[in-house]
């Protein structure tokens, strides 16, 4: 079959006889001679086979070359044969151990060159068919861990699944425990950069000194420790993506040259010589924390919050899809059965409805702690109210909704009364955010808005 093929070679006589023995084949040859050439050629067009000569005029060698071209372009780097009129096997064994897919030694002959480029290109068809499998299976395995069917987590779930196709930044937010990383994993695999990595970060997690080298890299020497050049995370997430959790958490002079690195789409390694890194990188980032609040405040940089602000995926917590507290409950416990080989088959009627009734200040995963400990704990055929936490046990004995009414009643507060000091709660609990207060309300925004003019309105005339 007809390929595009793309020769390094700085002799022009062996380059025109190689272009001739190759499109008296049918392939389409591009023929230069130099590494950087060759790396501009590649950046723009896209090739099946590269062929290069092991001594380059040039600085660069055909395996530095293979080396450059393996970093910029990662799995999609197109297969590499090296050529050299000097082979001995020991070449040759360096070679295959740097990655290449072939070495031949000049001169080559057609048959040779017709054979080498056939298993090449089998060969990167069977990579590509594994990279695909291995896609599918990390999107299925991703999936399978995202349950709910209730109206916040499924618009939740399709906003991401929007956002995945594009390269646009995207910032997750929500309280602690509500699956910030799994959102992100999700977007990751459902990215077109899913058979890239997905190099993961918690800046909160890092002591703010160790946390510039682990994510710009650096270089022997930079500091007193380096004792050998390391790759930064952005480095490893080259054709992925990379995930900073609890950005809020990240100190401000990080800030600053997080942004520069964002804006410029690069990266210099600490102690580089104005080396800079050209970055094909995907960023998707996660805080609990209200930025607005802290660009207020002065300790979140304004104009980095815009840059990663891009989309915004809001995380609810579990107390706003409480349709799905059973399905995950259930989930859990089939989790743990599996891992722990026990055999309960459910939760007891009293276990059920503690699980209703608690709060879930912890979300998802108090949740997920609570079923793990219960099955750890617990005897017989089923899940019962003594295995829980106790925190989640005190919830069986909270009033119920009649109840809830009951007292209100007596309070003497009117109908409009209750809607305005809940709206006010609402409020309060979303600090100020119209748009989180109404859906914590089960209302549009438009309807708080309306409501929230109706009250003000009422205040108005009765003074």
């Amino acid at each position: 079959m007809p390929a595009r093929l793309l020769v390094v070679e700085d002799i022009k006589v062996q380059a025109l006889h190689l272009r001739r023995l190759l499109e008296k084949e049918g392939h389409e040859v591009t023929v230069c001679a130099d590494a950087e050439e060759a790396t501009a050629l590649l950046a723009g067009r896209d090739f099946d086979l590269v062929f290069a000569d092991l001594n380059l005029a040039a600085d660069e060698d055909g395996l530095a070359l293979f080396s450059r071209i393996r970093a910029q372009l990662g799995d999609e780097a197109p297969p590499f044969v090296i050529l050299t009129a000097y082979g001995t096997a020991q070449l040759a064994r360096r070679a295959i151990k740097a990655g290449v897919d072939d070495f031949l030694s000049k001169p080559v002959h057609a048959t040779e060159l017709e054979a080498c480029i056939k298993n090449a290109l089998e060969h990167q068809r069977l990579r590509r068919e594994n990279r695909a499998l291995s896609q599918a299976v990390r999107s299925r395995q991703v999936a399978e861990r995202l349950i709910g069917n209730s109206r916040p987590f499924l618009a939740m779930l399709e906003l991401a699944r929007a956002a995945a196709g594009s390269e646009a930044t995207i910032l997750i937010r929500g309280e602690s425990g509500t699956g910030k990383e799994l959102v992100a994993d999700f977007v990751h695999a459902a990215s077109p950069r899913a058979g890239g990595p997905l190099v993961k970060v918690n800046c909160g997690a890092i002591p703010a000194p160790l946390l510039e080298a682990e994510l710009f890299g650096h270089e022997r020497g930079a500091f007193t420790d380096a004792s050998e050049a390391r790759l930064g995370r952005f480095e490893l997430a080259q054709g992925g993506t990379l995930f900073l959790d609890e950005i809020g958490d990240l100190p401000l002079p990080l800030q600053v040259k997080l942004l520069r690195v964002v804006q410029a789409r690069a990266v210099e390694r600490l102690g580089g010589q104005g080396e800079v890194i050209p970055l094909d990188v995907r960023l998707v980032a996660a805080t609990h924390h209200d930025l607005e609040a802290m660009v207020r405040k002065g300790t979140f940089r304004e104009d980095l919050y815009y840059r990663i602000n891009v989309i915004t995926i809001q995380a609810p917590p579990l107390r706003e899809r409480r349709g799905d507290l059973e399905l995950l409950a259930e989930a859990f416990r089939l989790r743990f059965n599996e891992r722990d080989k026990r055999a309960f088959k459910g939760f007891s009627p009293e276990a059920l409805e503690a699980l209703r009734r608690h709060d879930w200040p912890g979300n998802v995963r108090e949740l997920e702690n609570a079923v793990e400990r219960a099955v750890a704990l617990g005897r017989g055929e089923r899940l019962e109210l003594e295995h829980l936490p106790p925190a989640v046990r005190q919830g069986a004995a909270r009033p119920r909704g009649g109840d809830l009414a009951a007292r209100l009643l007596d309070t003497g507060l009117g109908l409009e009364d209750v809607e305005r000091l809940l709206i006010a709660r609402a409020l309060e609990a979303a600090g100020g955010n119209v748009s989180r207060a109404a859906r914590q309300l089960g209302l549009t925004r438009r309807t708080l808005q309306y409501r929230m003019g109706r009250d003000e309105g009422a205040r108005a005339a009765r003074t």
